[in-house]
């Protein structure tokens, strides 16, 4: 054997006998029984429980958890507007076009961001938070004490800021009202959301483009709109219901739960299509129906 291969040896061995260079229990590592840190080089130190000075508690953590869910949809939401105000100052894209799909989009969103929050009683207000902040921009630019020109072509017909404080404002008191009351465990919140953002937004795009042939009771409505009211209502409607169901927040009857739905969506149409918009905007007539027609067909 040579000098060298009789060293290599000897250096093999010692490290087969060599302990651990540490024996720190970190979470992803399968732990014992003795949840401590031992320091191998000091063995007169007493050890350091990590489960006793390193453990968030469960409140702060659900409370940063949801915070961070708050800024995140806040941060989404911001994003959306401002694309499709990009979109009408290129001129890509009409300002109403653009008014209706933020209509459409921010509201599907918001309701599609539940599941994100915790399972925590309190994480609706969270969610709440979102749309309240959003009231407060509307109040703050429809009243003049602010101006973001953005803001108001994005979501006004004629460009006037007055107009923030009628179906814009309606529109995420709605909102902040079914994450309150209804939250994700009740089917009324989301199919009144899925109704008022994409029924209600489809239809009047729909309508305008192909509105012809106007309702016999109201000369501003049409056939197109409202049968496509009643067909993405409720195709929107049920694709909610069935993302809600997958995620475990709600449980259908499926044979029962898709003949109310249709049966809703049918109602939620015809308010839509009487003449009373200038006493009751259509953002708060349809979901305010469909709460209450909803709330009778689940429950019975």
């Amino acid at each position: 054997m040579t000098l060298l291969s009789s060293q290599l040896l000897i250096f093999s061995a010692v490290l087969r006998r060599a302990p651990p260079t540490s024996t720190i229990l970190f979470p992803w590592n399968k732990p014992t029984t003795n949840h401590t840190v031992r320091f191998l080089c000091s063995p007169i130190l007493p050890a350091v429980r990590l489960d006793q000075r390193f453990v968030v508690p469960a409140t702060a953590e659900d409370l940063l958890y949801n915070a961070g869910a708050t800024v995140g949809v806040l941060g989404g939401g911001y994003a959306l507007v401002r694309v499709f105000d990009e979109l009408t100052r290129r001129n890509i894209i009409h300002q109403g076009l653009s008014r209706k799909l933020v209509h459409i989009l921010s509201g599907l969103l918001f309701l599609v961001s539940w599941p994100i929050f915790s399972n925590s009683p309190k994480a609706r207000y969270f969610a709440a938070f979102v749309p309240l902040v959003n009231c407060l921009r509307l109040l703050v630019n429809g009243l003049s004490l602010a101006s973001d020109e953005g803001l108001i072509k994005s979501v006004t017909r004629e460009g006037d800021p007055l107009e923030l404080l009628r179906g814009p404002l309606y529109y995420v008191l709605i909102l902040m009202l079914c994450a309150l009351v209804f939250w994700r465990e009740s089917p009324i919140g989301v199919v009144s959301l899925a109704m008022m953002c994409g029924g209600d937004g489809i239809a009047d795009i729909i309508g305008r483009r192909y509105g012809s042939m106007k309702i016999p009771y109201n000369q501003k409505k049409s056939w197109a709109g409202s049968i496509s009211m009643l067909v993405f209502g409720f195709l929107v409607s049920i694709g909610m219901l069935y993302y809600y169901s997958v995620l475990g927040h709600v449980q259908l009857d499926w044979a029962s739960t898709v003949p109310r739905v249709a049966f809703i969506s049918f109602v939620a149409t015809l308010v839509e299509s009487l003449p009373i918009t200038k006493v009751v905007d259509d953002n708060i007539s349809v979901p305010l129906a469909t709460m209450a027609v909803s709330f009778f067909t689940f429950h019975h």
